[in-house]
This record gives structure tokens, C-alpha cells and sequence, in this order.
């Protein structure tokens, strides 16, 4: 018994130490053979959801045990990250990383982004690291298995988008008296002191998109309610957390400004690309649900290329059918857009959505012709040509 008993001990902390034991029972998921070779290379830890969870305290920026840091480009941090979570992204360090200017070099750092492959937390972490600090940890199974599980921090410009497009619940969990006297135009009283009793407020779809406030950052009474939804099995949960302050000080409309107008939908966009692509509501996006439903189809009609921008050795284990392979990370722009196939319609993938979005960016910065050029935000996972594809929400921004 106690040579079993040894034997088994040896076999979890052999998982353990790989990054390779699941979350949850029965959950298989584990990082890709690439990013295990960057975490083993780099010694890190990884640690699961609830020690992540744990760590985040009351949500607030200021209550968090731990520093967060999203590693995905800046466009995915805003669209949804773990509460408390600051960006670093991996292609512009330098740029974030006055943010832990004052963060003691032992604190501890719990590095993440979109899922078991996405390289971009282990080169974060190996880069914080180098910088001295010295309790780096990842979330390796990030933000696809959080927002699975929990409710997401949104930027101001998700929150714009909402009540312009009508397309979420937005509620104020401040006291009552604080919401008559100023509040988001549109928005709902639930104060957090109040949830059970006001629970009929809130929608009867348990997967409508609901977004709390409050009164900033430090303000812990819009991640009081958000757990109090997810408890109630609300599936799209999210906190602003820069709340009214953010709110007014970017000038938006309030219940008090008077002679202001309140936030209008933006004029309408082209749908479909001159080849006759279906466009997405973020700008750069191709739609990715009409996307999705043609490659499932085996119809991707022959003007659209889908550009691969992942290592070739992870585009080798498994890709979309009649992608191309162009590794985009190390190239410029204009290296980039050279590679490209000519007089096609151009859409880049990658695992989770981050990689595609940044080439895109690349060439947008650079000011190329991007008239046919999109990224698909996806998470993508295949084995061959056999792909599960979960699309990212779009918000049109």
C-alpha cells in the first residue's frame, strides 16, 4: 500500500510540475506541446482556476492578492479580462510595463491570456522575470476558461457600444439615492444591498449580456452584484469597473448633463467587403459566425486565402483546410504584407484570436492597403483539418 500510495504521489507531482494536471476533474485540457516547452525552458509555475480566484479578492484593483497581467493585445483586454487584470502585451512591453513601475519585485504576478496555447503568458512572465521580478506564475488556461466560469472586467468602449446598440442590461449597484441623482442614461437601480429583493429586475435569459457599475475602481459594490448573478446562473456577466467616474470624465451623456446628447449608434457600415466578404461589427473583423458556418461547410469560396499566422510547427499539428502558413510575429509589415497571396481576400487565424488581430494591426499601422485584408476572432483548435471553432464575441468597435 504505501509503494502505491508513493507511486501516486510522484505521479501528481510529476503533473504538477509539467502544467499538465487539468483545472477541473475530468477536464483534459493542457498546454500545447509548444507552450509546455516555453514553460518548462522558462521554470514556471502554473497554477488553476480557483487559485487564480482566489487571488483577485473583492475584484477591485486595489483589493486584488495578486497582480494580474493579460498578456493579449490591447483590443481583447478591453473587450473582456479577469477582474482586477492590468495589460502587459507581449509585443508592446516596453509600452505597459511602466505599470508595475512601483509593484515590489517579490509581489506575486499571475500572467495569462487565451487558453492552454497562447504563448503569449509564458513570454509576459519569462520578460518579468528578466526584469527581476521573482513570484511569476501563470494562468495558463486564461481568459477562454475564466469567462467559462465567471464574470469579466469591460472597458469604457464596450459599455459605449452597449448602450448605443441596446444590446445589454447596465445596472448600477449604488444606493438608490446615488442612481436619482446621477446615473448612466439607461440604466437599471440594483443596489448591491438589494439584490434579492430586486431580483425581478433583472432579465429572465439567463445568457443575456448584463454589465454592472459602480463608482469606480475602488468600488467593490458592481463585482458584489455581478457574483451575486453568476451564483443565480447568469452566463455573460461583466463588471465596468471604471464606472460613472470613467463614464463622465470620458463626456459621455449622464441622467444630469443636461443638453447632452445621450450616445447614438454609429452610422452604418459597409456589410460585405467589394469581393463580397461578410464584414464583422469590430473593425478589421471578418464576420466571423458567416466565416465559421462555410468552413464547416467545406464552401470558403475561392477568393478568400485564410492566412495562418501561427509557428509553422503549430500550424503542422493541425489547421483550418486550405489555410497557408505565414508566420507573422517576427515579420514587418512590410515583410508581411509581401508573403501575402495577390488579388485575394485575406483573413489571418491564429489559436485564440490575439495573433490574428495583431498582424492585421501591423499592417494597419504601417498604413498598407488593408481594403481586403481581416483577421477571424476565434478560438480555433484543430488536430489536422478536424477544427473546433468558438467565435468571439463581436461588439462593433
Amino acid at each position: 500500500m504505501k509503494a502505491k500510495s508513493l507511486l501516486k504521489s510522484l505521479v501528481i507531482v510529476g503533473l504538477l510540475t509539467s502544467g499538465a494536471l487539468a483545472n477541473d476533474p475530468g477536464n483534459l485540457t493542457k498546454p500545447s506541446p509548444k507552450v509546455q516547452s516555453m514553460i518548462n525552458k522558462f521554470k514556471l509555475e502554473v497554477v488553476d482556476y480557483n487559485y487564480t480566484k482566489s487571488k483577485i479578492g473583492k475584484g477591485t484593483h486595489n483589493s486584488a492578492k495578486a497582480v494580474l497581467v493579460d498578456a493579449r493585445p490591447n483590443k481583447k483586454f478591453k473587450v473582456g479580462t479577469i477582474p482586477s487584470a492590468i495589460n502587459i502585451p507581449d509585443t508592446d512591453y516596453e509600452k505597459y510595463i511602466g505599470q508595475l513601475k512601483d509593484t515590489p519585485k517579490n509581489k506575486e504576478i499571475l500572467v495569462f491570456c487565451g487558453g492552454w496555447k497562447c504563448g503569449k503568458s509564458p513570454k509576459v512572465a519569462n520578460m518579468l522575470k528578466k526584469d527581476g521580478f521573482t513570484n511569476v506564475k501563470l494562468y495558463q488556461a486564461g481568459e477562454p476558461e475564466w469567462s467559462k466560469k465567471n464574470y469579466k472586467e469591460v472597458d469604457l468602449v464596450v459599455v459605449k457600444a452597449a448602450q448605443a446598440n441596446n444590446s445589454a442590461v447596465i445596472i448600477d449597484a449604488r444606493p438608490y439615492k446615488m442612481f436619482l441623482k446621477e446615473t448612466i442614461a439607461g440604466s437599471v437601480a440594483i443596489p448591491d444591498t438589494k439584490v434579492d429583493e430586486l431580483k425581478g429586475r433583472f432579465p429572465v435569459h439567463q445568457n443575456e449580456k448584463i454589465i454592472a457599475f459602480c463608482g469606480g475602481y475602488k468600488c467593490a459594490k458592481s463585482h458584489n452584484v455581478a457574483n451575486k448573478l453568476i451564483s443565480m446562473g447568469y452566463r455573460d456577466v461583466n463588471v465596468f469597473a471604471g464606472g460613472l467616474p470613467e463614464w463622465k470624465k470620458a463626456g459621455l451623456s449622464t441622467t444630469k448633463s443636461a443638453g447632452v446628447t445621450v450616445a447614438k449608434k454609429a452610422p452604418s457600415k459597409p456589410t460585405m467587403s467589394k469581393n463580397g466578404a461578410k464584414l464583422g461589427l469590430d473593425e478589421g473583423s471578418i464576420d466571423g459566425e458567416w466565416l465559421n458556418a462555410l468552413i464547416k461547410e467545406d464552401k470558403v469560396p475561392a477568393f478568400i486565402q485564410i492566412v495562418d499566422v501561427t509557428d509553422l510547427s503549430e500550424f503542422k499539428n493541425g489547421h483550418i483546410k486550405g489555410a497557408i502558413n505565414i508566420p507573422a510575429e517576427k515579420l514587418s509589415a512590410k515583410e508581411l504584407e509581401a508573403k501575402l497571396p495577390k488579388g485575394k481576400t485575406i483573413v489571418f487565424n491564429c489559436t485564440a484570436g490575439g495573433r490574428s488581430i495583431e498582424a492585421w494591426t501591423k499592417l494597419k499601422e504601417a498604413k498598407l492597403d488593408i481594403s481586403e485584408v481581416f483577421y477571424f476572432d476565434a478560438n480555433v483548435d484543430c488536430k489536422g483539418n478536424k477544427c473546433k471553432i468558438e467565435v468571439n464575441e463581436a461588439l462593433g468597435i
